[in-house]
């Protein structure tokens, strides 16, 4: 199944990175088993894909992306190695919480985390940043919601400040994420899908992209498993109903310009990644790139 492209635009081109169109195939930083950014970057390439979304970095997540040597070479790298940079996020706003209140001292950190990611994306070159509503950041309360709307409407205007799109990855019910997109009131907030992450909530994902298509974002995070047992497993074997999810975007959502695979790959093996990247291919309608020859093979 193909997914079809509509007349969204393009993918901005990123300062060192190409433009991939109309489905890039991805993979997260923070999923890998490489250690930062540029790294990451690397890693990707090794494995053909097309592009990645990096991680802001922070405590137990990784060095820092946002000095200035590490932007200018994960640049370098995006140019030199033909890596898209799709997106980036700060994994660590799940330490810290989005959820706390303003005027606390997680409240400020949140704050100033978010300043730091959209300023790195900024110079990065992505089209789009997105928030993660986990664990410290998760919405469980009436009070966690309007937190999170007050902050998410402040940090979606300083995205559009900079020329980005801002998305919130969370697990609210399909009533609760329209809500959600209409209180914090920008066509610059979007939803980021993750139907793994609904399904392991106890949400019907297909049902979720029906009521909110319009709302989402236009890249899509795959990851799969077996939420009773925590399990992982290869993309279209779990129970995420992917190609019924992906099916529901292309009749509900808009086209998707990134699937961005999200299994556990730390492991450092290759076959699955692999696998999993030959299955998404297959579903954005690209053909598998030539992998890079190992450099003895290269220079002969």
């Amino acid at each position: 199944m193909a997914l079809r492209t509509r007349g969204a635009p393009r993918l901005p081109e990123s300062p060192g990175s190409r433009v991939i169109a109309p489905t890039a195939v991805g993979l997260t930083a923070w999923r890998l088993p490489s250690v930062g950014a540029e790294a990451a970057v690397g890693y990707a390439a090794s494995l053909g894909s097309d592009g990645i979304q990096l991680d802001l970095g922070g405590p137990g997540r990784g060095p820092w992306t946002d000095a200035p040597e590490t932007v200018e070479a994960v640049l370098r790298a995006s140019t030199e190695l033909g890596v898209a940079l799709l997106g980036m996020t700060a994994n660590t706003l799940n330490d810290i919480g989005l959820t706390a209140p303003a005027d606390s001292s997680d409240g400020t950190r949140a704050r100033k985390v978010v300043v730091r990611l959209l300023d790195t994306a900024r110079a990065c070159g992505v089209p789009l940043a997105f928030v993660p509503s986990f664990r410290r950041s998760a919405i469980d309360t009436p009070d966690d919601f309007r937190r999170t709307v007050r902050i998410l409407a402040w940090a979606t205007a300083e995205a559009t400040a900079r020329g980005l799109l801002l998305a919130g990855e969370n697990v609210l019910s399909a009533e609760g994420a329209a809500r959600l997109v209409e209180e914090v009131g920008s066509p610059d907030f979007r939803l980021l899908l993750d139907p793994y992450n609904l399904c392991a909530a106890g949400r019907d994902p297909v049902r979720w992209v029906a009521a909110v298509g319009p709302y989402l974002a236009d890249q899509i995070h795959l990851k799969d498993g077996h939420p009773e047992t925590g399990a992982g497993a290869s993309l279209g074997t779990g129970e995420g109903r992917l190609d019924d999810v992906l099916a529901a975007v292309t009749a509900h959502g808009p086209a998707p310009r990134a699937l961005v695979l999200e299994n556990d790959y730390r492991d450092g093996g290759t076959t699955r990644p692999l696998r999993d990247l030959a299955w998404a291919r297959a579903r954005a309608g690209r053909p598998a790139p030539l992998l890079p020859l190992p450099p003895n093979e290269a220079a002969v």
